[in-house]
């Protein structure tokens, strides 16, 4: 049981590392949104989503031994942390216990930011289409038709020497 216990403190301990990079990550992509620096921007967004598989490799990997721990301990395999802690070493416990609540600050802080970001780029986006807008009045209507959709307008787009003459 003291392997399988040791195991899972390493895949916490690595899962908290994925998160870590993950809010590196992030914050960069938050910066270079602020800065708009557009190409930087897309390799950021490429480096987030390899960054979001490993996450996903290491909670898979967490997952794992949490369910070997738990059926070491007699427990089901989808016993939670909190009935999982009290039965293992008490020596063990209070590094379980801040690893488990470190890993879901970071989640948290992660989420946060995820949502932070999204926001940053909404508006954004919402900025550039008013700005695309006032340059090529459409006759746009806002209004949706019987498929759910809206009809896309093309503008009609002078030649430039018209526009401006």
């Amino acid at each position: 049981m003291i392997d399988t216990l040791q195991q899972l403190i390493e895949t916490l301990r690595h899962e908290l590392q994925q998160y870590g990079e993950m809010l590196a990550l992030m914050d960069r992509e938050q910066d270079l949104i602020v800065q708009r620096s557009s190409q930087e921007l897309f390799d950021t967004v490429s480096a987030i989503q390899s960054q979001a598989g490993f996450i996903q490799n290491a909670r898979s990997r967490r997952e794992q031994v949490r369910a070997d721990l738990a059926e070491r301990l007699g427990r089901s395999m989808d016993a939670s942390f909190e009935e999982i802690v009290p039965l293992v070493p008490p020596e063990y416990r209070p590094l379980l216990e801040a690893l488990v609540r470190e890993n879901n600050q970071l989640l948290f802080r992660v989420q946060q930011r995820a949502r932070q970001n999204h926001l940053l780029l909404s508006r954004s986006l919402e900025l550039m289409q008013r700005f695309l807008s006032t340059l090529f009045p459409t006759r746009d209507n806002q209004v949706y038709n019987d498929h759910g959709t809206r009809p896309i307008w093309a503008p009609t787009l002078r030649p430039l020497y018209e526009a401006v003459g």
